[in-house]
């Protein structure tokens, strides 16, 4: 049994390791940059280890840093979590030459899946069918754009060595053809080195299974069922469950025993997922699913697969490591109930899911359900890092009951002031097309904005706030609150500030004792519901402090450089006009006006640093 463990990795996954790790007595080592010197994983683990600077590739991503620190720690083994280095083969066999142990698959399985189009040409060997497509080595624009005639439109172009959604471009024309291998080819050259494609026939109707497997290092290997990851935006899973929606015993079994096959055909110990792309179009069927890739690693969602087994994973990775038989055959594993997984996101879905970064001044979930988070009230989310905060899981004997607990969490979700993806979600799981279980990888792009959650307070949460304003400010008895007219209903009504401006609020009699889901500040109140969160402050008659900034205030939604400025003080403005365009994280975001008035206020300059929440600019609304 391994001993001390060093964990490669921050955030979530370290958090997650470290806990099964403490739960099976194993000493824990944790390693963090500069943006990480304060964060939970370092202060659950045993000890800790300054590797860097913020930027991953002076840190995270710095193998020679990480290998030192186990030595220097006298940590047996290291686990490298998902991401950063996990999939890289020559990271893992300098773990093993350094006399460590390595946390994970062999080197050469690593190697072998690595590249797409070796890894289907092994899999169609394995007898694993794979999708119709062209993997040949002639990489010449005239090839390929014959083998996409033979194909058949619309075909996908892929990267071989993509991965995350990038080098991939569906092309619907063999006149599109050359315009999209250009580009497909410059970005697999830019994120990956290597441009060289392979093209594969678009599914009009996908869904993406997976299945876990799992080898030792005495030639076990079972699967742990399939989970469905099909809600996907941009080619990033958002809400992954399992067991697969509509998917039969026979298809399962024969689905299943292709994974087993393709793990066994590259000798694989450890943690793996097969994933598979299925023609759902007259529902899953066996013959209608095919095999994508192979993740050489544990996987982000792999808590649904724990929750419907009752096995530990990262356990399991702990012990094949050290040289044990795994602990089930796989006669011993079965799907008991149903479980989902949402992602929680640091981003803000009104500005096109832009990363939130800050001071999370307000961070609650429901504890009643499973949490995998590497942060907590009072941490600061970092611009240097993937945005997601948390994981939040359901577990139940059924599919509806699964989503409904799933709501309920997100429902007392709350989160301030950073941005969070929560009350996306939580319309997500309304859906439709989801609740029926027939979900495809295109859901979330063809609904577009029906999607996003309201822009403003509902009117409960307003009245939920003026109350609750009134109550903390003023110290009121709820009844000396209530207006009197003859012959008329008693009635509170408050002025409070929003983002469109000062609302008058009624306050209905029955709600005076019924405050839900609220927090005061000294300035405003916090309001959440259905994953929604809003600070709603006293409205102030002269228009300063608080309420202006509640008003037409321009906030900066993360720390960047200001690149232009298109208005002076003064300046009349329309609803949605482009005032500045600011430069965050890699990516431009133009800042527009909230409605029709007046630049009162201009605090950026062209070229000036700005941090999160700073007040770019204040709109005075126009008079109607």
């Amino acid at each position: 049994m391994i001993q001390s463990l060093l964990i490669a990795n921050r955030g979530e996954i370290a958090c997650r390791i470290i806990r099964t790790a403490r739960e099976m007595g194993i000493r824990t080592v944790a390693v963090y940059s500069d943006a990480d010197a304060k964060a939970l994983h370092v202060r659950q683990a045993d000890e800790a280890v300054h590797i860097g600077p913020s930027p991953a590739n002076e840190s995270y991503l710095v193998g020679e840093k990480i290998i030192a620190a186990a030595k220097q720690t006298g940590a047996e083994a290291i686990h490298p979590g998902y991401g950063f280095l996990s999939e890289n083969a020559d990271f893992a066999q300098a773990v093993q030459d350094a006399g460590l142990i390595w946390v994970g698959p062999n080197p050469d399985s690593i190697r072998a899946m690595g590249l797409k189009d070796a890894a289907k040409k092994l899999m169609q060997d394995a007898g694993v069918p794979v999708t119709p497509g062209y993997m040949g080595d002639d990489q010449s624009p005239e090839r390929l754009a014959k083998e996409a005639d033979a194909i058949g439109y619309p075909v996908l172009i892929k990267a071989v060595a993509g991965g995350g959604g990038k080098g991939m471009r569906k092309v619907d024309a063999a006149a599109d053809f050359g315009e999209m291998l250009q580009s497909c080819r410059r970005e697999a050259k830019a994120s990956f080195g290597n441009d060289e494609v392979l093209l594969e026939k678009w599914i009009t109707s996908p869904r993406h299974i997976e299945v876990q497997v799992f080898g030792d290092s005495h030639g076990n290997v079972v699967h742990l069922f399939e989970r469905d990851c099909s809600l996907q935006r941009r080619h990033q899973k958002v809400i992954e469950e399992a067991p697969a929606p509509g998917m039969d015993a026979a298809t399962r079994e024969e689905l299943c025993c292709a994974a087993i096959r393709a793990a066994k055909a590259v000798d694989y110990v450890g943690a793996g997922t097969i994933e598979f792309i299925a023609d759902a179009s007259e529902g899953l069927k066996a013959d209608r699913i095919w095999f994508m890739e192979m993740n050489t690693r544990l996987q982000v969602e792999h808590p649904v697969t724990e929750e419907i087994t009752g096995v530990d994973l990262v356990e399991w990775q702990l012990r094949v490591a050290g040289g044990e038989e795994l602990p089930l055959k796989q006669d011993e594993i079965e799907i008991d109930g149903w479980a989902i997984e949402a992602r929680l996101y640091a981003e803000d879905p009104a500005t096109g899911f832009l990363p939130s970064v800050g001071r999370l001044e307000r961070f609650h979930i429901p504890v009643e359900y499973r949490i995998d988070t590497g942060v907590e009230e009072g941490a600061t989310v970092s611009p240097f890092y993937d945005p997601m905060i948390a994981k939040v899981i359901t577990w139940a004997p059924t599919r509806d009951e699964s989503i409904d607990d799933l709501k309920r969490a997100l429902d007392g979700t709350a989160i301030w002031p950073v941005k969070s993806n929560a009350g996306f979600l939580y319309r997500l799981l309304e859906d439709d097309e989801f609740l029926d279980g027939e979900m495809t990888t295109g859901l979330i792009a063809s609904q577009g904005d029906a999607l996003l959650p309201e822009k403003e307070p509902s009117r409960e949460m307003l009245q939920t706030a003026a109350l609750h304003l009134q109550r903390e400010y003023f110290g009121l008895k709820a009844e000396a609150l209530t207006g009197f007219r003859m012959n008329a209903p008693s009635r509170l009504s408050v002025l409070v500030a929003t983002e469109a401006g000062p609302v008058d609020v009624p306050i209905p009699d029955d709600w005076i004792d019924d405050i839900w889901s609220s927090s005061a500040t000294p300035t405003s109140a916090l309001v959440s519901a259905k994953g929604m969160a809003f600070a709603i402050g006293q409205h102030s008659p002269r228009g300063s402090g608080t309420a202006s900034a509640a008003g037409g205030a321009i906030l900066s939604p993360m720390p960047g450089k200001v690149i232009a400025v298109d208005v002076a003080e003064g300046d009349a403005v329309t609803a949605g006009q482009r005032l500045l365009v600011l430069e965050a994280m890699k990516m431009e975001h133009a800042l527009t006006a909230p409605f029709d008035g007046t630049v009162a206020e201009l605090n950026a300059s062209e070229g000036g640093q700005v941090q999160v929440e700073a007040v770019l600019a204040v709109i005075e609304k126009a008079a109607e």
